[in-house]
């Protein structure tokens, strides 16, 4: 496993590098380096890694999420507050159903097969999403109007409700006894959850690092660890209650910023130094995920439902941005943003075919098709679009 992680990480910087220099997206270069040496190309890595690259990726995940909620304040989610609710909510919700019933035209899926693929493609990447804005909150760009806040903010909600509706329709065609009426109540009640439990974890670090002296770099420390145990927390209890432990995450990190801003500010740098490691473990672990070949099977239908999707998903981020002070531009810019897929579709693409689901391994090829089209195009269209419709 070590030396697969040697070829992780000098490949990672190479490929970051390079596309860096030809102005794009570095990110898109490690995705793609990930699929190259993945056990669907060259097959470079160990087994042993394959089986523990989702931990790494939450890792990963977890140490972005963080240095998100670092980046958020309270005046900032002052500004959002109701258009990140929007932003939640109404463009999953339009993609899903979008994709629901396009499945049931082209493929010849019933409505629930169709609702599992509708729902896995509808959550956006997080992973994707986050270190942009996060570069732009640093640069200033779309600031006066807390754009990126916004986005970051809708779009963390966005993965519990997608993931949550898709459980709903899993058990729908498993013939488990699902209260449709409960399990749409839960997705509030496991975004409270999770925000509680953030609250929670993050008041008691800040007692704990008042109280103590601590170095900054061991504060790092206590606070990833606090991530990690909130995730499988989540994990432990999520078959009796769902939490979003990944909103959670990112609310240690505001109420620790919130209360204590000068060493927020310091430990939001040591984040940044983290993260240049962790970046290089979650773009490159998920580019091996993706089966490049698999994609390619569903063809010419597969591009056709997921642009109905995105289409249906632009709708929605406009209705929700009805009545907010965004213009054109601007508005244009959070429909790009929230093209990216990644993360939650390598994580449950194949789930279905797992349980023996019917078609179920044409909807893993459809999330990684997802995966192949949306990646790319959405880290250059968020990333040349900031430049030019973000003031």
């Amino acid at each position: 496993m070590a030396t697969s992680l040697g070829i992780i990480i000098i490949l990672g910087l190479l490929a970051n590098a390079v596309f860096t220099r030809i102005k794009l997206p570095g990110l898109l270069g490690m995705i793609i380096a990930g699929v190259i040496i993945g056990p669907y190309g060259l097959n470079w890595l160990s087994e042993d890694i394959i089986k523990v690259s989702a931990d790494f990726r939450k890792l990963a995940l977890i140490i972005i999420l963080l240095r998100g909620g670092f980046g958020i304040s309270k005046e900032d989610l002052k500004k959002v507050g109701a258009p990140a609710i929007r932003l939640s909510c109404i463009p999953g919700l339009f993609e899903g159903l979008a994709i629901a019933y396009a499945a049931m035209k082209i493929f010849q899926f019933n409505f629930v097969q169709g609702g599992m693929l509708g729902f896995i493609i509808a959550a956006v990447s997080p992973a994707v999403i986050v270190p942009a804005m996060l570069n732009f909150m640093e640069r200033g760009l779309g600031g006066e109007k807390g754009i990126p806040t916004l986005i970051l903010a809708g779009a963390s909600i966005d993965d519990v409700f997608a993931i949550t509706i898709f459980s709903t329709f899993l058990g729908i065609y498993s013939g488990s006894k699902i209260n449709i009426g409960m399990r749409i109540l839960s997705i509030p009640i496991s975004i409270i959850l999770g925000i509680l439990a953030g609250v929670v974890i993050g008041i008691f670090l800040v007692k704990i690092f008042k109280r103590y002296s601590i170095r900054d770099t061991k504060k790092v420390l206590y606070i990833i660890g606090a991530g990690i145990l909130l995730t499988a927390f989540e994990d432990l209890v999520k078959s009796k209650i769902e939490i979003a432990g990944l909103l959670g995450v990112m609310t240690i990190g505001f109420i620790i910023f919130e209360s204590m801003p000068h060493i927020g500010k310091r430990i939001a740098v040591k984040l940044n130094k983290i993260w240049v490691f962790a970046e290089i473990l979650l773009f490159v672990l998920v580019g091996a995920q993706v089966n490049i070949w698999l994609a390619l099977d569903t063809g010419f239908k597969g591009m056709l439902l997921i642009v109905i999707g995105l289409f249906a998903r632009s709708i929605g981020v406009v209705l929700s941005l009805l009545k907010t002070n965004l213009n054109m531009k601007e508005k244009i810019f959070c429909i790009i943003a929230y093209i990216p897929k990644a993360t939650v579709q390598a994580a449950i693409g194949a789930i279905p075919l797992s349980l023996g689901v019917e078609s179920g391994d044409l909807i893993l090829s459809i999330a990684v098709l997802a995966i192949v089209l949306t990646a790319p195009l959405g880290a250059i269209g968020v990333s040349l679009s900031g430049e030019k419709l973000l003031s």
